[in-house]
């Protein structure tokens, strides 16, 4: 690493951890009593999700149970694209403050945030195109 790349260290003490998932995308999420950073993949959220609906989506755990400020949150996230990332991400921040207190859990689950969601891509059958596409009927 050079001297601009150095990683950010992670500051000691207690955190709490939480899994989040969407479609490919895991999220591996520690959230730390501090300021309301985000760091996601060693760089500032705002690097990474440049449209407002993805970091309102990042932020809204933190919104729904009234601690924003007081948290900061680290997060490595692999697979999938920016969409499924905001998702995995919200996912594993509400796991983590569930496992802070467990009183965030209904305002959590009212919000729809600590439901995993199931949907992923359907795999490709043979002698279609994609999962459900079918070639061109030729009726001569």
């Amino acid at each position: 690493m050079t001297q601009e790349q150095t990683a950010t260290a992670l500051p000691g003490g207690q955190y709490y951890y939480g899994t989040g998932r969407r479609k490919t995308a895991i999220a591996r999420v520690r959230i730390y009593p501090g300021s309301g950073a985000y760091q996601v993949n060693d760089k500032p959220y705002l690097d990474i999700f440049t449209r407002a609906p993805h970091q309102n989506k990042v932020r809204l755990p933190l919104e729904v149970t009234e601690v924003s400020g007081t948290f900061d949150v680290f997060v490595h996230v692999t697979g999938g694209g920016i969409s499924a990332w905001a998702d995995a991400i919200a996912h594993g921040i509400s796991r983590a403050l569930v496992a802070l207190d467990d009183k965030h859990r209904p305002a959590l689950r009212k919000a729809g945030l600590l439901t995993r969601d199931p949907r992923i891509k359907e795999r490709k059958k043979p002698g279609l195109k994609r999962a459900r596409k079918a070639p061109q009927y030729t009726k001569r």
